[in-house]
């Protein structure tokens, strides 16, 4: 029998140094080759994040394209993917986000491939979108449900809500986190960490509420957060960092991509403060449920299905002050260990990994 051809679509490219959907992509490949299975992966990459474009990794072959995967370029980038997938006769695309989906009505003209389409969070309900863009998003997005032979959510409130606009059922797949907690740590003696210290690490976007928890630990002196984020990227990260940079409980630390580094901040954690409101099923709250710790989350619908109604929740930051001087021992050791036991049900890649190729296999 011959091997099927899978093509990965729309991240970075592997290994994986950028966000949730380049992580989901290069644990895939390590699935594959860990069981030997017999489809023929191949992985797309923007030769503007890979100046040494290898041609392997793992068992996986990499393609390139010459354009950046995010920003305005990465409708394009997803398209000229597509295509390339199709000309290499893929019998299976997986297309990670919707922002090549408008070419998916021609790509079903041309080609038998089967395509499973991950949505990603509501996209175009983000804050940073606008107008133009924003229509072009939902567009993108509605292209997807309809023209892809299966459609991936990473959350049950996502699915919901294909359900509820379009009348599609999805197949919910989650992220892994246990990479998080595999990874050997590594000191950092530049980096100072204060003692007994909560963790908050995201993109320093509006939506996941970087303000609202740096102005909840301005009042709480006596509470010590690591915050890591992206703070130079946008005015609106400059902004807060001017603000809330020069308290004494604060640590600001710019991005950190190193998985030992990571590890090694982590394992010092006692909470972790996590502000998403927007996207799904978010990586960096699975990643931290494995390490057992308290965890106060942004109430939204997307978190409370991630942690299963069993994390301590906020949307304001007199609601954060509140639960953070609230949490005893034993109500932070009950939380914790809830979070672990989630995690390592629902959120492993092995888990993962065995659900996104079982759709593969069912061509």
């Amino acid at each position: 029998m011959p091997r099927a051809k899978l093509s990965i679509l729309g991240t970075v490219g592997v290994p994986g140094n950028y966000g949730g959907f380049e992580t989901l992509a290069e644990n895939l490949v390590r699935y594959h080759a860990a069981l030997e299975l017999n489809a023929h992966l191949t992985v797309y990459c923007s030769s503007k994040s890979f100046p040494e474009q290898r041609s392997k990794f793992y068992d996986a072959d990499l393609r390139y394209i010459n354009l950046y995967a995010n920003g305005p370029q990465s409708i394009p980038y997803d398209i000229l993917s597509l295509f390339s997938a199709v000309r290499q006769k893929s019998d299976v695309i997986l297309l990670l986000g919707v922002s090549g989906a408008l070419a998916l009505p021609f790509i079903r003209l041309i080609s038998r491939a089967r395509i499973l389409t991950n949505v990603d969070g509501i996209e175009w309900k983000r804050a940073k979108w606008r107008g133009l863009a924003r229509m072009i998003l939902k567009w993108s997005e509605f292209a997807a449900v309809h023209w892809s032979h299966v459609v991936i959510a990473d959350n049950a409130a996502i699915a919901e809500h294909v359900k509820a606009s379009y009348g599609i059922k999805c197949k919910v797949i989650p992220y892994g986190g246990d990479h998080a907690v595999e990874a050997e740590s590594t000191k950092a003696p530049e980096i100072k960490l204060p003692d007994d210290f909560a963790l908050a690490l995201c993109r320093v976007e509006p939506e996941n509420n970087v303000a609202m928890i740096l102005e909840a630990f301005s009042r709480m002196p006596e509470r010590a957060l690591v915050f890591v984020g992206n703070w130079n990227q946008s005015d609106y990260g400059k902004d807060v960092r001017r603000t809330y940079g020069e308290h004494s409980n604060i640590t600001l630390l710019d991005p950190i991509y190193d998985p030992g580094i990571l590890r090694w901040i982590r394992d010092r954690t006692v909470a972790y403060i996590h502000g998403h409101s927007a996207g799904g099923t978010n990586p960096s709250l699975v990643e931290m449920m494995h390490f057992g710790i308290p965890v106060f989350a942004h109430g939204c619908t997307f978190n409370r299905f991630t942690t299963e109604e069993s994390a301590s929740y906020f949307s304001t930051p007199e609601e954060l002050i509140t639960a953070v001087e609230g949490l005893d021992d034993e109500q932070g050791r009950i939380i914790g260990t809830a979070m672990r036991e989630i995690a390592q049900r629902r959120y492993t890649w092995e888990t993962v990994g065995r659900a996104y190729f079982e759709l593969v296999e069912g061509i």
